[in-house]
């Protein structure tokens, strides 16, 4: 058995990120009556919005931009998308939509099958994620997870982010884990796959709209299912 120690991101690989926002979104949107007040149904502001929070992420990553900041200024950002202004309005938004995110639960098909055969082989499992400490660890407990997991790594604790290698070099230490026999998995080349590149340890890139890339990946899959035949 190659690897010992399972390194896996937590957004947009176990937990479904894109449909946990957008029920969180839905329901703001309703309580807040925002179809009154940028005068649009929810269907044209979602994809805005998406567009606009991978941005606001992107800054937050290279530094442009505080976590505080990102809470509100993404929402922000819509609102001027739309011709409309209201800070206060921004705040409550993004404070509503962190209260709301933890509590939903999907998880992308085939996640607790993958976690219970990585448990059944004795593997060590690990998290590494960029997101919020106590959000993180909201998502994993109410999606049935968290007890999946011997350390959570996040962008907090370790007071750096995804691709920064001292992340991952950090995670390690934190597991008592050995590069050879570790393996990192995640949906991002940029994030998860580059970091874990850096430091020379295996990757799985999960791709489930199978977009085109020029990246290099030890691996790559379009369903976790895939994982079954690797670890």
């Amino acid at each position: 058995m190659k690897y010992k120690t399972i390194f896996f991101d937590l957004d947009h690989t176990l937990w479904d990120f894109e449909e946990n926002s957008k029920k969180c979104l839905a329901i703001i949107y309703e309580e807040m009556d925002l179809d009154k007040f940028l005068e649009i149904p929810f269907e044209s502001f979602h994809p805005v919005y998406e567009e606009i929070n991978k941005k606001y992420w992107a800054r937050y990553r290279n530094g442009f931009i505080t976590r505080k900041d990102l809470r509100w200024k993404r929402m922000q950002a819509v609102f001027l998308h739309f011709k409309k202004y209201d800070k206060e309005l921004a705040h409550r938004m993004g404070e509503r939509y962190l209260e709301l995110l933890p509590e939903q639960d999907a998880l992308f098909p085939f996640a607790k099958e993958v976690l219970d055969h990585c448990v059944q082989k004795g593997l060590q499992l690990e998290m590494i994620t960029n997101g919020f400490e106590e959000t993180q660890r909201l998502k994993m407990n109410r999606s049935n997870i968290g007890s999946y997991f011997d350390t959570i790594v996040t962008s907090e604790n370790a007071m750096c982010l995804k691709p920064d290698p001292e992340i991952y070099h950090y995670a390690m230490r934190n597991a008592g884990a050995e590069l050879s026999s570790s393996i990192m998995i995640g949906d991002n080349l940029d994030v998860d796959i580059l970091g874990a590149q850096r430091v020379e340890m295996d990757q799985v890139y999960f791709n489930p709209r199978q977009i085109s890339h020029e990246g290099n990946p030890t691996f790559e899959i379009h369903c976790l299912s895939e994982l079954l035949e690797i670890l």
